[in-house]
């Protein structure tokens, strides 16, 4: 099956990004920082901007802003995948199905990630909210503050939100 992706150029796309079989790998720290250092290497190389960012033990939410004229993102999440997984404690992979082993996987993450083009300023910023929010949503943190792995505390220093956010709704929309 192919997929069909929207890809504009210089756009800004929400992404999901979920561990294989949800296993929490975020819940070490050391993976946490070899993400951040494949998030850094890949940048370097295919710079693009990361608008929003929360990092769950077993997925993550972002919004990035890719350059003018490019519109590369698959590219780049298999980069960070790669880089990750290359670096990747072995307790950490899953045992490797057949098909897996056939194409050269390993069984760190979810073969895809789903991806939605920002529309608007208003899309944006529900879309910032979902991310912040999410870890109150999953039961981490009792307020967006309280969990590290994002860019809330970002966004309160430029004045988005206040520091006392509590975020929106468990039943807000997304598409």
């Amino acid at each position: 099956m192919e997929y069909r992706r929207l890809r504009l150029m210089g756009a800004t796309y929400f992404f999901t990004v979920v561990t294989f079989e949800r296993r929490p790998l975020f819940a070490d720290a050391d993976n946490v920082a070899l993400l951040r250092q494949a998030f850094k290497t890949v940048k370097a190389r295919h710079p693009f901007v990361i608008d929003a960012l929360v990092l769950l033990p077993d997925h993550l939410h972002c919004l990035w802003t890719l350059p003018e004229g490019d519109d590369d993102f698959s590219s780049r999440w298999m980069s960070i995948k790669r880089e990750f997984t290359r670096h990747c404690a072995p307790q950490h992979k899953a045992p490797v199905s057949p098909t897996r082993r056939a194409k050269r996987e390993q069984a760190v993450w979810q073969r895809r990630f789903w991806e939605h083009c920002i529309r608007d300023e208003a899309d944006f910023q529900r879309h910032c909210d979902y991310i912040h929010w999410n870890p109150v949503k999953h039961g981490y943190a009792a307020i967006p503050a309280a969990w590290p792995y994002s860019t809330f505390q970002r966004f309160v220093e430029r004045g988005v939100y206040p520091p006392d956010w509590c975020g929106a709704p468990d039943d807000m929309e997304l598409g």
